[in-house]
C-alpha cells in the first residue's frame, strides 16, 4: 500500500498519453476534445453498491495489482488516471454497476503482468475520442453527476457522443488535500 501511495505522491505516477484535437467553450464552460490511442487497461467490476461505497475498494485492488500484486511482481508506475466507467438513469441517477480500469504502463503493454485477484482482467480497449470536462476538489458520485449534467448541457444535442455511460476519472490519491484534477468524459460516437 504504501509504494502506490509514495508513486502518487512523489511522481512515479504515468499520464495516459493523448492527442488534443481541439479546445472548446460554451455558455462558459470550457472542455477539451481528445484522442486516446488503444492500449491495454486493468479492468475490474462490481455491482450491487453505489458509487461513493465501492469506487474506493476499486481503485485499492487495481493499485495493489500495479504495486507487485500480480504473478509476476512486478511493481509499475502508477498510471493516471483511474478510470470509472458508470451507467447513467434516464433521471441521472447510476446504476449500481461499476467499472474501474487503469491504463497498463507503457513498458508492460506487450505482455502485462498476470493478476493474482481472480476478478481482475486485462482489457484490449479500442482508442477513443472523448469530451472532457475537468474539474478540482475531492469528487464522489454527486460531483461526478453534477459535472456530467453541465457537460451533457454544454454539448447540447449537437455533439455526437454515448449517452448510456460515460466516465469518471480521478488523477489524484484519496491523501491529497488540495490541487485535485478530475474529468467526465464522454466517448464521442465513432462514425
Amino acid at each position: 500500500m504504501f509504494g502506490m501511495i509514495r508513486n502518487w505522491l512523489f511522481g512515479a505516477t504515468e499520464e495516459s498519453e493523448y492527442k488534443l484535437l481541439s479546445t472548446e467553450s460554451k455558455d462558459g464552460v470550457s472542455y477539451e476534445v481528445r484522442r486516446y490511442d488503444a492500449c491495454k487497461y486493468v479492468c475490474l467490476s462490481l455491482e450491487g453498491r453505489s458509487f461513493d461505497q465501492v469506487s474506493g475498494e476499486l481503485q485499492r485492488r487495481l493499485l495493489t495489482y500495479m504495486s507487485g500484486g500480480n504473478e509476476q511482481g512486478e511493481v509499475m508506475n502508477t498510471p493516471v488516471p483511474v478510470i470509472f466507467t458508470v451507467f447513467p438513469r434516464d433521471d441521472g441517477s447510476l446504476n449500481r454497476r461499476l467499472v474501474a480500469a487503469l491504463r497498463i504502463p507503457l513498458s508492460f503493454q506487450i505482455s502485462p503482468p498476470t493478476p493474482t485477484d481472480t476478478s481482475i482482467r486485462i482489457e484490449d480497449r479500442p482508442g477513443m475520442t472523448v469530451y472532457v470536462l475537468q474539474f478540482g476538489g475531492f469528487a464522489g458520485e454527486s460531483e461526478f453527476r453534477a459535472e456530467a449534467s453541465r457537460l451533457t448541457c454544454t454539448l447540447g444535442d449537437s455533439a455526437p457522443f454515448q449517452r448510456k455511460q460515460y466516465l469518471c476519472c480521478s488523477y489524484d490519491p484519496p491523501i491529497k488535500p488540495y490541487g485535485r484534477r478530475n474529468e467526465v468524459w464522454f466517448l464521442q460516437d465513432e462514425p
